[in-house]
């Protein structure tokens, strides 16, 4: 096996590849330019637009067109009909790390985000996306729903190219950095950096926002991604659809599976609603349209994988195949398969190739543009080695961390081989019978591993406070180092959270820190108890681990006596009184009761960490603060 964009000898390739991408693109610009400078007119509409619409949790599955019976997709169904479709596609195993290798066309270990949670869903400081190359470009940016790079300065979409921005908070509706008891209708959302309330239940708001920004911008060039939250769990949607799939005996045993099912019908007639608008607006021929999946779908729920093992989370195909169509009647011919080996590392030098945009230069050996294969022409990477990992939650990686190695039909999976040509549910290991590629598959990954750690793994990841751009800055305990409380359950049920947080702070200066157990527009006291919020009443997870707001009709008190702050050589703690007045020590609801206890710090520039704890009397840490709001004065 010999792999050029592994061995040593393939730099000489790599090279002419890139100077044949520039050239491709300098006479590309030259043709546009010649007929109406293009690259000058933000109204030269030859240039594509682009949208591309994420799903989140569905994975391959779940779709009539891939062979579900029980699934109703009529759009998803006729896109695959018009489209080319790329079958061999591969993710990472979850979320995060799969939206930060589109966006780079970098691996999990080179972008900085190889988890969800711990900091280490962070996009790495100083890495751009591809909405920085569409923006420089030109074209107008645009984010709507799950974003989960980042929901502080400087990992934020805006800050990350994205010049339009409506997203939810954290990795879901319900998560810790979402508003308040969110639970996907009428809920607030943030628009450009701010909460705003929107009607509706959330999927329709997100496609409903972004049809808004395109008829608004349909002069210009534009970049759309519609990144959806479901059908990630919890599984709630709108009655008319899990309605659909009451008389669906198959899912009837399957808690959950008719509202996952549900979710997936509901983002087809959002995306038949996007294509009907698109057409409307004269827009379709040359709109690029991309529909895909972040990764495998979830087996409790789906009831059919395409013949694969493996779901979300693994590193069977299962886990990290994802459907990928691409739809554009202006540039070429759909209605195709192109089986290569493909990676979501691909799809920023493609989208920068078809629409003219600067190369970026840090993606040119990993990603790969597949303008060729869609052009019926064989690239010289064609039997390319895609090495994938899954670090789990860990904050420093690990080689021995689940993986695979992929070249073709071959899968190498610690210590097994398979070939999926012949096996797609990869169930016999062919080791025995192919030793040698077994040994060269391993070697590749080695190789691989060694190209990832040239820096410190922990390097970038730190919250910017005293910033300009976000002051104040509210911190979770979501980016916390060790235990981790994530959604807005775990808050009203007092889970012990603990660790700090990594902090660059940004100036010289006088640092307030508001240390809360819930958000500030909750306006809940530390101390006590509080109703669950009505709206988290019904928000079902599906999950035995999150269902405290279902089953219980109050909150879990805490005994908290004292509070405390550590950050460089600061260090403080302050007593927690049942009621004070409001001071520079404590801010109070009109009952006197206290809603954050407040700390002053002077502080100096430079990366440091954050520790922040609720004690009871005895001197044991409870838990971290969930929230804790930073204001440089």
């Amino acid at each position: 096996m010999k792999d050029k964009d592994t061995h040593p000898k393939g730099l000489n390739l790599r090279l002419m590849f890139k100077v044949a991408q520039a050239l491709a693109l300098v006479v590309g610009l030259l043709s546009l330019s010649q007929s109406a400078g293009a690259q000058d007119d933000p109204n030269d509409k030859r240039r594509p637009n682009v949208i591309l619409v994420l799903t989140d949790d569905q994975g391959y599955g779940p779709m009539g067109a891939h062979g579900d019976p029980h699934i109703q997709t009529p759009e998803m169904d006729r896109l695959h009909r018009e489209s080319v479709r790329f079958t061999n596609f591969h993710v990472q195993p979850n979320c995060g790390p799969t939206r930060a290798l589109l966006l780079t066309g970098r691996p999990p270990l080179k972008n900085g985000v190889w988890a969800t949670i711990r900091g280490r869903s962070l996009l790495r400081h100083g890495e751009t996306t591809v909405a920085n190359s569409f923006k420089d470009s030109g074209y107008k940016t645009a984010l709507f729903g799950k974003w989960h790079l980042g929901d502080n300065y400087p990992f934020r979409p805006q800050d990350r190219g994205f010049e339009e921005v409506l997203v939810h908070g954290g990795g879901g509706v319900g998560n810790i950095q979402d508003y308040w008891a969110n639970n996907y209708f009428d809920d607030y959302y943030q628009h450009n950096g701010k909460w705003k309330q929107y009607e509706g239940y959330c999927t329709d708001v997100w496609f409903d926002q972004a049809m808004t920004f395109i008829e608004k911008n349909r002069e210009k060039p534009f970049f759309t991604m519609i990144s959806t939250n479901t059908p990630h769990l919890p599984n709630v949607v709108p009655e008319k659809y899990t309605d659909l799939y009451k008389e669906n005996k198959a899912l009837q045993d399957k808690p959950g599976a008719a509202e996952f099912y549900a979710m997936v019908t509901n983002i087809d007639d959002n995306l038949g609603r996007l294509r009907a608008k698109l057409k409307a607006l004269n827009l379709e021929d040359n709109t690029i349209l991309i529909f895909m999946s972040d990764n495998g779908s979830v087996s409790r729920f789906g009831t059919w994988n395409a013949g694969m093992s493996g779901n979300k989370g693994s590193t069977l195909d299962g886990g990290h195949r994802v459907p990928f169509f691409i739809h554009w009647p202006n540039g070429f011919a759909g209605g195709r398969d192109i089986d290569a080996l493909t990676s979501g590392m691909d799809l920023r030098p493609t989208l920068e190739a078809f629409c003219g945009l600067e190369l970026a230069p840090t993606t040119a050996e990993d990603g790969k543009s597949l303008v060729p294969l869609i052009q019926g022409r064989t690239p010289y990477w064609i039997n390319r080695v895609i090495c994938l990992d899954k670090q789990k939650q860990q904050r420093t990686p690990q080689k021995t961390n689940p993986h695979t190695v992929m070249q073709g039909d071959w899968r190498w999976i610690e210590g097994e081989l398979h070939n999926i040509g012949i096996d797609p549910g990869q169930t016999e290991d062919v080791k025995a019978a192919h030793p040698e590629r077994a040994r060269e598959m391993q070697k590749a990954y080695d190789r691989w591993w060694r190209t990832l750690n040239s820096r410190d793994p922990a390097a970038g990841h730190e919250i910017i406070i005293g910033d300009d751009h976000e002051n104040p800055t509210t911190l979770t305990t979501h980016d916390i180092s060790e235990e981790v409380a994530w959604n807005h359950d775990q808050v009203l049920a007092g889970f012990r959270a603990s660790g700090f947080w990594e902090i660059e702070v940004a100036q010289n200066g006088t640092y307030e820190f508001a240390l809360r157990r819930y958000p500030a527009e909750a306006g809940d006291p530390i101390l006590g108890t509080i109703p669950i919020p009505e709206k988290l009443r019904k928000f079902v997870y599906y999950s035995k681990g999150y269902d405290f707001a279902i089953s219980h009709d109050r909150s879990k008190a805490l005994p908290v006596a004292s509070a405390s702050v550590k950050i460089g050589s600061f260090e403080e703690q302050k007593a927690l009184p049942k009621k004070a007045k409001a001071s520079p020590d404590y801010e109070v609801n009109a009952h006197g009761e206290v809603i954050a206890v407040k700390f002053k710090a002077q502080l100096k520039a430079g990366i440091t960490k954050l520790e922040a704890s609720f004690s009871d009397k005895s001197g044991t840490n409870l838990t971290a603060p969930y929230y804790i709001t930073v204001t440089r004065q």
